[in-house]
């Protein structure tokens, strides 16, 4: 038997393939949308990809069992409950599919999203009555559980699903023997979760043990362990899990539509609406860049930034560093934003012979930041980060206004005033910045380093109290 953890950090998106060398027979489950990696390993180990699994209808990602079976033939599986416009095998409590030696056995495990499954995999030349692993998808996480309440705009309840997750865990997963492995589909900076692990394989044993939501408690008791401080989900997420149900475009088909433009025709669109995404460096946006553009930087999160402060209703046009525009839309097309118009050929380089387009954003150093806010008229601190992040330590006296909120909070910052942004290390004030100035604030300027620049200086921080 083979099975292939593929991890891709910017999602925190763990997918498998799991293969049988006898028969050459290969199976995928939740594959992202860019599928290269899937086909070369397999055609390494000679293997033929003839099934895709998506263990439910993900919200954070694009999944790529469309691509798959375009490209490759594959059959695609979902859980029974599962509603989609495109052919599928439903599977319920107990079906298997065969790979040769290796059986993939189903387990109904609503909670996250009422159509989740796991698969559980078994090795038959070691046991055909002990299982090798249990992918788990989003409904158990390595130290956490999937969380109940993505689907309330599709009208599912968080107390309803919460009840759901509650028996999958505890009357099927935790079923299964002490010593199977547990394979996830995230890790880490996932928002599907909120204390999920680093880790990325466990096994149920170590699970049972040490994750919080597998404690004896009541039903009542998980829903509300699970329900409370979950982080706030982007809009696209909603986008996402109804894209995931449909016949769409395959990721190849989209960017086959991604083609340089002149400084002219992105110019024309912006006129028009479109967003001008800069996927740069902080540090080489703030140096130079196209008044208007917003700095999302490949560096970060991008993709999920990305789908949190750019809208799906406008156009989206690139400017990237040379070599990186196609990679800037291919992590754009794993959340489904396939509306990219092209890219700036020659980047900022086409703005040479017009420096009236470019600005600048200064970056100040945490001990000059001080002695700016310490002046007689000093700017407005601004802190992006999230709430919990700043009830920790903040600078005193900044106001607190979340990214994933800024924009709708414009009015309340004032434009005759100017402002210094900062986060945790420059990525997400880089973003801010530009959105500001994007509006019309004409005085913005970032702390560089953000706090961690701040408290390296020996800065003083407000922090929150010690709770005795």
């Amino acid at each position: 038997m083979i099975l292939q953890q593929f991890y891709l950090s910017c999602l925190a998106h763990a997918s498998y393939i799991i293969g049988d060398e006898e028969t050459g027979t290969a199976a995928v489950v939740d594959p992202q949308r860019d599928t290269d990696q899937y086909i070369a390993f397999a055609a390494e180990h000679a293997l033929e990809i003839k099934h895709v699994f998506l263990t439910h209808l993900h919200a954070d990602f694009v999944a790529g069992h469309l691509e798959l079976r375009d490209r490759v033939g594959a059959k695609i599986y979902l859980g029974a409950a599962a509603k989609a416009g495109y052919a599928f095998t439903p599977l319920h409590d107990g079906d298997t599919i065969e790979l040769g030696r290796v059986r993939l056995k189903a387990l109904e495990t609503p909670g996250h999203t009422p159509e989740s499954i796991s698969i559980v995999v078994y090795d038959l030349n070691a046991s055909d009555t002990q299982p090798h692993a249990v992918l788990t998808g989003d409904t158990l996480f390595i130290g956490d559980v999937g969380r109940p309440d993505l689907r309330a705009a599709l009208g599912w309840s968080a107390n309803d699903l919460g009840g759901m997750l509650f028996d999958s865990v505890h009357t099927k997963l935790l079923g299964l023997p002490d010593e199977s492995l547990v394979y996830p589909a995230h890790g880490a900076g996932s928002l599907c979760g909120k204390a999920i692990s680093k880790e990325t394989v466990s096994t149920l044993g170590e699970q049972r043990r040490s994750n919080y939501a597998l404690q004896p408690m009541s039903k009542e008791a998980f829903i509300s362990v699970v329900t409370a401080d979950q982080p706030e989900a982007p809009a696209y997420f909603v986008y996402d899990a109804v894209l995931n149900s449909q016949e769409r475009p395959t990721l190849d088909q989209t960017l086959e539509r991604v083609n340089p433009m002149t400084l002219d025709e992105l110019l024309a669109l912006q006129e028009i609406g479109a967003q001008i995404l800069d996927t740069r460096d902080p540090g080489e946006f703030a140096a130079a860049h196209l008044v208007g553009s917003i700095n999302i930087g490949l560096a970060g999160q991008y993709a999920t930034w990305a789908g949190t402060v750019l809208d799906r209703n406008h156009p989206i046009v690139i400017i990237a560093a040379p070599g990186r525009e196609n990679e800037s839309a291919l992590r754009l097309g794993r959340i489904g934003f396939d509306h990219v118009a092209g890219y700036l050929k020659d980047g900022l380089r086409s703005l040479d012979s017009r420096p009236e387009l470019i600005a600048v954003t200064e970056r100040v150093s945490a001990p000059f930041a001080a002695e700016l806010l310490s002046s007689s008229q000093p700017p407005l601190a601004v802190d992006v980060r999230a709430p919990g992040e700043r009830d920790r330590k903040h600078i005193a006296g900044s106001l607190s206004f979340p990214l994933n909120h800024l924009t709708e909070n414009l009015e309340k910052l004032p434009k005759d005033r100017p402002l210094l942004v900062y986060c945790a290390g420059g990525y997400r004030s880089s973003i801010a910045a530009s959105l500001l100035q994007h509006s019309g604030f004409d005085s913005v300027s970032e702390i560089a380093g953000g706090l961690a620049g701040w408290e390296s200086a020996k800065l003083p921080v407000q922090a929150a109290p010690v709770l005795s």
